[in-house]
């Protein structure tokens, strides 16, 4: 599955509008390039809309928010509910302040996005407005908000993708659990909002948000290990990220993938 998707993604290059934050553009942006996808980054309120239609999928990152762009967010996010095209919403942050968890809310209402991605803490805020986070890190882990992470796919009807330690896709009472990674990779920044953009791209090529979302966290998690292994520290673990999320293969993913429940 995780190797035919990406394979699509290399065939096809799907657009991906990505209406994310100052500080992950690039990162993002090049991640989306090495596995095939074509990004664009569009975050104006007068052509978001336009955008989104050409999109085959559209990721919506809060990391660094404002009231125009909260505007663009929401017009962006009922055009790909109207055309059907596959929405991602990461609400990085969300119950760091009030400003930002009653974004996240009010996207997640409004919007009705296709997945959800964060990580523990950002998950449980998004049920339960009074639950902090360490600004954008995780206070929890993810089997710690199993419970909410079921729960809010089922309030909002979607597919939930908890980041860890072990990454955990539920989507009602399916679930899947991800147990590939390494602790490197919360050195570097950006690497929660490049699994979402990744995400992205695997749910314009699989109508399955919910093994899109699976693919998507498992690929992150291989190319992690495998770049680790080839890395002094952060910095050249960020290089060699992107050149083997480029030149990945099947065999590598077969040797390495710790996935249950797909």
């Amino acid at each position: 599955m995780l190797w035919e998707d990406l394979q699509r993604i290399r065939s096809e290059a799907p657009l991906i509008h990505n209406i994310t934050n100052y500080v992950v553009m690039n990162t993002t942006a090049n991640a989306l390039l090495a596995i095939g996808a074509s990004p664009v980054m569009a975050h104006a309120v007068e052509e978001v809309e336009e955008m989104t239609g050409l999109a085959r999928a559209l990721v919506i990152n809060i990391g660094t928010l404002s009231a125009p762009w909260v505007k663009a967010m929401i017009k962006a996010g009922k055009e790909a509910r109207r055309r059907k095209i596959p929405i991602v919403l990461d609400p990085v942050g969300c119950g760091a302040t009030k400003f930002r968890t009653y974004t996240a809310q009010k996207l997640m209402q409004e919007i009705r996005p296709t997945i959800i991605r964060g990580n523990a803490s950002e998950i449980r805020a998004l049920l339960c407005s009074s639950s902090g986070t360490k600004g954008v890190d995780s206070s929890h882990t993810s089997d710690e908000v199993f419970e909410e992470a079921c729960e809010l796919s089922k309030a909002a009807g979607c597919v939930v993708s908890v980041s860890g330690a072990v990454d955990i896709i539920v989507d009602g009472d399916t679930v899947a659990r991800i147990s590939n990674g390494h602790p490197m990779m919360a050195k570097v920044t950006g690497m929660g909002c490049t699994a979402s953009a990744i995400t992205g791209a695997f749910a314009a090529v699989n109508s399955s948000s919910f093994k899109a979302a699976a693919s998507a966290m498992a690929l992150m998690g291989i190319v992690g290990e495998i770049a680790v292994e080839r890395s002094a520290g952060p910095g050249s673990f960020q290089l060699n990220f992107l050149d083997i999320l480029f030149s990945i293969q099947k065999s590598d993913i077969d040797q390495r993938i710790k996935m249950q429940g797909v």
